[in-house]
């Protein structure tokens, strides 16, 4: 049986869609390969997933186009899924709302809809810890009302968990949203802070540092989050009438999957300063639309019930993205 990864070419899918063929899976990769961020990274990615594994298969189509994706799985025997694919970005959201409800709204229920006709076993989605909006009870827990998004983005993603509620009630679909936390690592998201900063600091450039640097994130090494993503999918919920993290009573749990430290933005700068061998020349602006100050991840559920547990700290994974930053642009 096969596994599909949407967002194969995107950071989080190249890498579970990496850790899952090395342990022998058939992985089926479904990408747009859209120009929201370099298509270049996207399709290096992806000939990386092709050079070290041959028998990886990948699909070109947008699956918030339900014909589309229909008729480029007809006939595949998909077994699970993992749904990464999104659009994301909470400023980007600011600018081009009618993107996200493409993608985030008609291409989850697209993908929640082809599970359920095709029978799969586990689908394993893609949440944010955006939804906590301006939530001041930290850590975030996933016990926590989420009533209050700040941004379009976060929006859909809780739309995208209610959804998936409901398809585990009508028909007993398997699922497991996770809430992601400020995941960097080897090949990341060119419109994140890490990678921004990192660019920009190689090449003598200011830096922008909102909120005069007076934030904090729950940064999440790549590797840490594969193995709680494959952690997840090795274990669907069981329906069982017994309530799940995230309060449903149905075949669904909701997680947050984060690192459980809340780590200073300007802490983070100086470990990209001491990598690099540079200062920053810091241009400090105010807050920015969309935006929260803190983020910090309660992940006891997910602890308690699958042993997931962070290893990397920031002190580790930043000079391991800076090096691969470095190596991958030749600088």
């Amino acid at each position: 049986m096969t596994v599909l990864v949407t967002g194969a070419a995107g950071f989080i899918g190249y890498h579970v869609a990496q850790r899952l063929l090395a342990r022998g899976e058939r992985v089926i990769g479904l990408d747009n390969v859209n120009d929201y961020y370099s298509v270049q990274l996207k399709r290096d990615r992806l000939s990386e997933l092709q050079r070290a594994h041959p028998d990886f298969r990948l699909v070109e189509a947008d699956f918030a186009d339900n014909a589309a994706l229909v008729r480029s799985l007809d006939g595949l025997e998909i077994d699970r899924i993992v749904h990464l694919g999104a659009q994301a970005g909470v400023r980007y959201s600011i600018t081009h709302p009618h993107a996200y409800v493409q993608s985030n709204l008609v291409g989850h229920l697209n993908l929640i809809e082809f599970a359920r006709h095709a029978g799969a076993r586990h689908l394993v989605y893609a949440s944010s810890s955006s939804v906590y909006g301006s939530n001041t009870k930290l850590p975030f827990a996933v016990e926590d009302r989420v009533d209050h998004p700040i941004s379009l983005y976060a929006a859909t993603k809780k739309a995208d968990e209610l959804m998936s509620e409901t398809y585990s009630h009508l028909y007993r679909l398997p699922q497991t949203g996770l809430r992601f936390f400020t995941v960097y690592g080897p090949w990341g998201r060119p419109d994140m802070a890490m990678w921004l900063f990192t660019d920009a600091v190689l090449k003598g450039q200011p830096i922008k540092v909102f909120n005069g640097g007076d934030m904090r994130r729950d940064f999440t090494f790549i590797d840490d989050i594969v193995t709680g993503v494959v952690a997840c999918l090795d274990n669907p919920p069981p329906d069982d009438g017994t309530p799940k993290a995230g309060g449903s009573v149905g075949p669904h749990r909701v997680y947050n999957i984060g690192n459980h430290r809340s780590e200073e933005l300007m802490r983070m700068i100086g470990l990209i300063e001491a990598a690099t061998g540079r200062e920053a020349v810091k241009e400090f602006l105010p807050m920015q639309d969309g935006d929260v100050k803190d983020t910090y991840a309660d992940i006891s559920a997910i602890q308690r019930d699958l042993g997931f547990e962070p290893t990397t700290t920031i002190d580790q994974g930043v000079p391991r993205f800076v090096e691969w930053f470095r190596r991958y642009h030749g600088v």
